[in-house]
């Protein structure tokens, strides 16, 4: 039986490598993308979303607090983000809050990603969004860099949650 469940793992964990490596190969992963707004031109004066990655993220160092100054310098600032939804809440087809992680089925059944790898999600006005468990999204709002405690581990940034879009590769 044990070996049973050491092959199971070793194909979640292989599974879990392929997606990340699929994920980060994609153009809207990188931070060297041009910026895409998702703005109506009516509004284009108003402020334009930071479009980051998961890389930027890491810039993070989650075990002691230093941040890079350009990671720093979207402290506070609009950012569209891409990633999975992971639930916070019993009803998990509509939510008010989710974690956002950087491949599918991180924190559920698995060790939580590190919290630099770890967004969590409150939505404005506590407005309701249908969850997305298999398919990326985009999720745009103001970031926040601060570390706080969730059911599936740290969690290393927040964010006041504004608009949510399904994934396309641009």
């Amino acid at each position: 039986m044990k070996f049973i469940h050491g092959i199971v793992l070793a194909l979640m964990l292989s599974v879990m490598i392929y997606v990340v490596n699929r994920d980060m190969a994609r153009q809207d992963f990188r931070s060297d993308a041009p910026p895409v707004s998702i703005i109506p031109s009516a509004y284009a004066a108003e402020e334009q979303p930071a479009k980051m990655d998961w890389r930027m993220l890491r810039e993070l160092n989650y075990r002691t607090g230093k941040v890079t100054p350009s990671l720093k310098a979207l402290d506070g600032k609009l950012v569209k983000i891409p990633g999975y939804m992971v639930p916070l809440e019993d009803d998990s087809e509509i939510v008010t809050e989710f974690l956002l992680v950087p491949y599918v089925g991180a924190c559920i059944h698995t060790p939580p990603p590190p919290p630099n790898q770890i967004v969590q999600v409150k939505m404005t006005n506590q407005k309701k969004v249908k969850m997305s468990f298999w398919d990326p999204v985009w999720v745009q709002g103001k970031l926040q860099i601060a570390t706080v405690k969730s059911p599936y581990g740290d969690v290393g940034f927040q964010l006041s949650g504004i608009q949510i879009e399904p994934y396309k590769d641009q």
